[in-house]
């Protein structure tokens, strides 16, 4: 008995704040919701945000580096992602989701991404993240591939530099 009437109750409680979710939700439209394409390159753009209600969500596309070892690839994607970040007015520690691809991946890779992560995050409040292991990226240059979603405060008249709309 008591747990049909906590049921029901639960039931009722959880219908009544998806329909406030939904309800809340349904107010955004195409016009208000608000698109900046930044550092466009050929056939894709760098970094597209989205902002509403409030909110800017930062999608930066794949970022890439040479260099003679993993570590130096490492350090240079990690600062390529930081200066597309830049550009949409948005730093590191605003990232929310990273996701990174390292060609014929194996467990030593684990500590070197580590150790030069740590060199451009705090050990607090990381993003959420995969490492997925790749047998090749775009090019055979390219060792590491990290690409991200960012979440800021919306401005309400972003000035981003290198923008189209």
């Amino acid at each position: 008995m008591f747990f049909d009437h906590f049921y029901k109750r639960f039931r009722h409680t959880s219908l009544a704040l998806l329909t406030a979710a939904v309800l809340t939700l349904g107010t955004a439209n195409a016009e208000t919701i608000k698109r900046a394409f930044i550092n466009p390159a050929a056939g894709y753009t760098q970094v597209v945000t989205v902002s509403e209600n409030g909110v800017t969500t930062i999608y930066i596309s794949g970022q890439v580096s040479e260099g003679e070892t993993l570590e130096a690839q490492l350090r240079g994607t990690f600062a390529a992602l930081q200066s597309q970040l830049n550009d949409a007015g948005a730093s590191l520690s605003d990232i929310v989701k990273m996701n990174t691809y390292i060609v014929n991946y194996n467990e030593s890779h684990l500590a070197s991404f580590r150790n030069v992560r740590d060199e451009f995050f705090s050990k607090d409040d990381r993003p959420a993240s995969t490492l997925v292991g790749v047998t090749a990226l775009v090019l055979p240059k390219y060792r590491v591939e990290i690409e991200a979603t960012a979440v800021v405060a919306a401005r309400s008249d972003p000035l981003y530099p290198n923008t189209t709309r």
